[in-house]
C-alpha cells in the first residue's frame, strides 16, 4: 500500500477513535438519556419524539417526557454496538439539533446487563432475554412501595427479594385506591378533562425502579389502575387523557428493564374493552416497546376480545384471595387452564393468587404460607410454566405500622411491610424458584395424563396438578396433602430419576417406586413428585 494511504487510514482510524472516545457512551442494554431545553412558550402538554439511527441503519423514535421547568427529557437503550446518531427537526417548541452517542459492550453484572432486556419467546409460551436465555418469573407484590417507602426501607427490602431468588416487583407509578398520594404528599397529576402532569411525582419513582434493575430484578409498573371512584383513578380518565399520562410513563421508564401491567384491577369486557384497545395501541402499537398486558381482577378472564391485539405480548390473571371450592377449582381449572393452548399462543402468568396472611373472601381466616404454596404450583403447572407472582399482606400496601390497609377493610390487620417480609411464604418462593430454575422448566405444559392413579379425591383442596415436557424426559406433580401417585411410564419413557422435593424447606430425597407401581409420598403434607432423564 503507498504510503499515502497507510497515513490516511491511520489518520481516519486515530480520527474515528477521538471521536469515539469523546463521544457520550453508553453499554449495550443499559439507558442512554439526553436532556433538551424547548422554547419558554412551550406547552408542558408538548408531545416529541427524537429521530435516532442505529449503526446498522435502523430508524426508531422513542418519546421524550418533559421533567419541570423547560426541560424534555429522552430515554432510551441501544440494542447494537457502535455510533448511534440522533436529530430533532421541524418539531415545533424544540430547536433543530443534531448529535450522537457511542453504544459499548456491556460489562456490568446484572442479569439485565449480561442478557439483555425481557422479551417473548419464540414459540409465545414463556419470557426470556434478548440473548434467549430463558427468564423465570418470580414476582413479588408491593404496589404501594415506590410511592411510601424510604430510599433506605426499598434497599432492605430489595435485598431481602433478591437473596430469596425473586426476579420481579410488582408496583404501582400512580396514587390509587390503596394511596392517595406518595410518601411526601404528592400526586401524580391533577385534573380530568385535562390533566397537569406533576414531574416531580415521578422523581421519586425513577430512583424506586432503578433501584429495582439494580438488585438484578425486572421492575413491572402499573401504568393506570382503574379499579376505585374515579377522583383517584387514572384508568377512569377519559380515554384522551389516560393516553396521554400512559405514553409519559412508557416514555419516562420504557429504558429501564420492565414489564408493563397498562391496566390493574379492571373489567376488560364489554364497553371497557375498547377503551383499553384504543389506549394500548396509542401507546405501544406500531412501535418497539417492554413486554405489555393487563391485569385482570380476580377470577375473570376477558382476554378473548384481546386476542388480535399485537400489542398485547402476554397473558396475566388473578385467581385473588378466595378459599372456597369454588375459588380452589378456578385456580387449577379455570379459563387460564382450559384456553392456554389457543392461539396466538402468549405467556401466561398467575399476576395475584391469595396474598399471605390476607383474610380469605370466604372463611375469613388469614391465607397461610400453605395456601399461597398450593395456589403458586397448581398456576405453574395448569398453564404452560412461564412463573408466577407472590404477595404478603403488609408489604403489598406497604404499611409502616399494624393496620388495614386503605379501602380494604375486609383484608385484616396487616403487619408492617419489614415484618410482613419475613412471612414464611416468601422463603416457600425462594424454594420453589430454586426448583423450577434447576430444570427445563420452558419445556413444561400441562399434563394430567403423566398421573396413571392417586389416592387424591375428588376434594379441589387436594388436586394434583401435573406438567410435562413433550419430550417425555421431565415431569413436574404437585401432591398437596401426600398420599400416593402412579405415572404412566409410557407418557414419561425417557424420565430415568424420581425425587421427592419438598416445597416447605427446599431438600430432595430419592423417590422410590414401590411393589405396586406407586410412588409414595414421605407424609400427608405438600410435596412435589419430579421426574427427569
Amino acid at each position: 500500500m503507498p504510503r499515502f494511504s497507510l497515513l490516511l487510514a491511520a489518520a481516519l482510524i486515530a480520527h474515528f477513535l477521538q471521536a469515539t472516545v469523546a463521544a457520550e457512551s453508553v453499554g449495550k442494554w443499559n439507558r442512554w438519556e439526553h436532556a433538551f431545553e424547548a422554547d419558554p412558550q412551550t406547552p408542558n402538554s408538548a408531545e416529541f419524539q427524537l429521530q435516532l439511527l442505529s449503526p446498522s441503519g435502523k430508524k426508531v423514535s422513542p418519546r421524550m417526557y418533559w421533567d419541570g421547568g423547560q426541560t424534555w427529557r429522552v430515554r432510551f437503550m441501544p440494542d447494537e454496538l457502535g455510533i448511534w446518531k440522533y436529530a430533532i427537526r421541524g418539531q415545533k417548541g424544540l430547536a433543530d439539533q443534531q448529535g450522537s452517542f457511542v453504544c459499548i459492550t456491556n460489562t456490568g453484572d446484572t442479569i439485565f446487563e449480561q442478557h439483555g432486556p425481557i422479551q417473548v419467546s419464540d414459540n409465545g409460551r414463556f419470557l426470556q432475554h434478548a440473548d434467549g436465555t430463558p427468564f423465570f418469573w418470580l414476582a413479588d407484590t408491593a404496589w404501594n412501595g415506590a410511592l411510601l417507602a424510604t430510599a433506605t426501607d426499598w434497599e432492605v427490602y430489595l435485598n431481602d427479594r433478591q437473596q430469596k431468588s425473586f426476579t420481579a416487583i410488582q408496583v404501582v407509578t400512580t396514587p390509587w385506591r390503596a394511596a392517595y398520594h406518595n410518601a411526601e404528599g404528592q400526586v401524580a397529576y391533577t385534573g380530568r378533562e385535562t390533566i397537569e402532569i406533576h414531574p416531580e411525582f415521578f422523581q421519586r419513582i425513577d430512583a424506586r425502579i432503578d433501584a429495582i434493575n439494580a438488585h438484578d430484578m425486572l421492575a413491572v409498573p402499573v401504568i393506570l389502575w382503574a379499579l376505585g371512584e374515579e377522583s383517584y383513578t387514572p384508568g377512569k380518565l377519559p380515554t384522551d387523557q389516560a393516553i396521554r399520562l400512559a405514553r409519559y410513563i412508557e416514555a419516562r421508564y420504557g429504558a429501564n428493564h420492565v414489564a408493563w401491567f397498562l391496566g390493574g384491577d379492571e373489567n376488560y369486557g364489554g364497553n371497557r374493552a375498547e377503551h383499553w384497545k384504543k389506549i394500548g395501541q396509542a401507546v405501544f402499537g406500531n412501535r418497539p416497546h417492554a413486554p405489555a398486558t393487563l391485569h385482570q381482577q380476580g377470577m375473570r378472564w376477558d382476554m378473548a376480545s384481546f386476542a388480535d391485539q399485537k400489542w398485547l405480548d402476554f397473558y396475566i390473571y388473578q385467581s385473588g384471595h378466595g378459599d372456597s371450592d369454588g375459588a380452589l377449582k378456578w385456580t387449577y381449572s379455570g379459563p387460564p387452564a382450559k384456553q392456554w393452548n389457543e392461539s396466538p399462543h402468549r405467556p401466561i402468568i398467575n399476576s395475584e393468587p391469595c396474598y399471605e396472611a390476607h383474610f380469605a373472601y370466604q372463611s375469613k381466616q388469614p391465607h397461610s404460607a400453605y395456601n399461597v404454596r398450593r395456589a403458586c404450583y397448581w398456576s405453574l403447572l395448569s398453564t404452560p410454566t412461564a412463573g408466577v407472582t407472590y404477595g404478603a399482606h403488609g408489604i403489598w400496601s406497604w404499611e409502616s405500622k399494624p393496620g388495614t390497609p386503605l379501602n380494604h377493610k375486609g383484608s385484616g390487620l396487616a403487619k408492617p411491610w419489614n415484618e410482613a417480609m419475613q412471612l414464611p411464604g416468601s422463603n416457600s418462593m425462594q424454594h420453589l424458584a430454586e426448583l423450577f430454575t434447576s430444570l427445563d422448566w420452558w419445556t413444561l405444559v400441562p399434563e394430567d395424563k403423566v398421573i396413571a392413579g392417586s389416592s387424591a379425591n375428588d376434594t379441589p383442596s387436594q388436586h394434583i396438578a401435573a406438567a410435562a415436557s413433550v419430550d417425555g424426559d421431565l415431569a413436574v406433580i404437585y401432591m398437596p396433602t401426600g398420599g400416593w401417585v402412579k405415572i404412566d411410564r409410557t407418557r414419561l419413557a425417557a424420565a430415568r430419576q424420581f425425587e421427592w422435593f419438598n416445597p416447605r424447606i427446599g431438600n430432595r430425597t430419592a423417590a422410590e417406586l414401590s411393589s405396586s407401581g406407586t410412588f409414595a409420598a414421605p407424609d400427608q403434607q405438600d410435596w412435589v413428585l419430579i421426574a427427569r432423564p
